[in-house]
């Protein structure tokens, strides 16, 4: 049966995929948006503020909830880390308490990142994993809590850990994209840290399962089947493009650079989708090879 689905973050590079999928498949979006509407299938909110009027909800199966700062948009000020952790609880706990307010059996699937694991080496990590201590993992933990009035009250919450997402003009291949072109993407500190990639269509066809599978609840890593060293991607995208992917970026010149957000492209997460799989889901790309080539075949 049709579904009716509402979308924060409906603008964002997964927000849009994943409307333009729903939609492709018959479903019907509802988008919210922080200005006054303009189309039939807008609703008005206002995270910062906690406003959403439930009746923007009534009717709605599933709320996907992809609200929130990017942690690779800026400089990572303390400012500006207060927005990341402050518009991922404040876009949640809006949703949850007009659904809270609605009391109908709605699916809420409420975004959630693989930060929450830290820098682990080499630990393969589960959703049973336990948190690591950066300042992400405090904004993950945060981020889902804020869903935790709608667990209460007995709604069907589940918190996809997103990995790095491969998409064709937007994510992290925007960064590494010009790079390999130009032959200077190469190894990112060590070059040895695992990556928790997934394609951008994975990702989409990700969480229209988790919307269709309420049964599925809590964290669930959403990733590709397996990661790959950095290196080991920057090798394959060169490999791609035939390009060298030899030049080494120093730690230190990453930080220098990117600031705060270096630990994230540094750190380490050898994170597998344990539970996706467990669940029945099956990835289109089984291997980073398949992810780039759909990438470049796209850009």
């Amino acid at each position: 049966m049709p579904q009716r689905v509402a979308i924060t973050g409906s603008t964002g590079l997964i927000g849009s995929a994943l409307s333009a999928a729903l939609r492709e498949r018959g479903d019907e979006v509802v988008r919210l948006v922080r200005r006054a509407p303009t189309a039939g299938d807008e609703v008005e909110w206002d995270p910062s503020g906690r406003r959403l009027d439930p009746r923007g909800l009534e009717g709605v199966t599933a709320v996907v909830n992809l609200a929130g700062a990017g942690v690779g948009d800026k400089r990572w000020t303390p400012s500006y880390q207060q927005l990341i952790l402050s518009s991922r609880v404040d876009s949640t706990a809006t949703v949850v308490r007009a659904l809270v307010e609605l009391g109908a059996p709605v699916r809420l699937v409420s975004a959630s990142a693989v930060g929450y694991y830290g820098d682990r080496g080499d630990e393969v990590l589960t959703e049973e994993s336990a948190p690591g201590d950066t300042f992400l993992s405090d904004v993950v933990r945060a981020w889902e809590g804020a869903a935790d009035p709608a667990r209460d009250a007995g709604l069907p919450v589940v918190h996809p850990r997103t990995g790095l997402v491969l998409a064709p003009g937007g994510g992290a291949m925007a960064k590494m994209l010009p790079l390999a072109k130009a032959g200077i993407n190469g190894p990112l500190g060590n070059g040895r840290q695992w990556w928790p990639w997934i394609s951008l269509r994975d990702t989409v066809a990700g969480l229209v399962h988790l919307i269709d599978h309420p049964e599925v609840t809590g964290p669930v890593n959403l990733v590709g089947p397996h990661p790959d060293r950095q290196v080991e991607v920057a090798r394959e995208l060169g490999r791609q493009l035939h390009r060298p992917a030899v030049l080494p970026a120093p730690a230190f010149g990453i930080r220098l650079v990117l600031g705060g957000f270096a630990d994230e492209v540094l750190h380490s997460k050898r994170v597998v989708p344990g539970r996706l799989t467990e669940s029945g889901f099956t990835h289109t790309d089984g291997d980073v090879a398949s992810a780039l080539r759909w990438v470049l075949e796209q850009a």
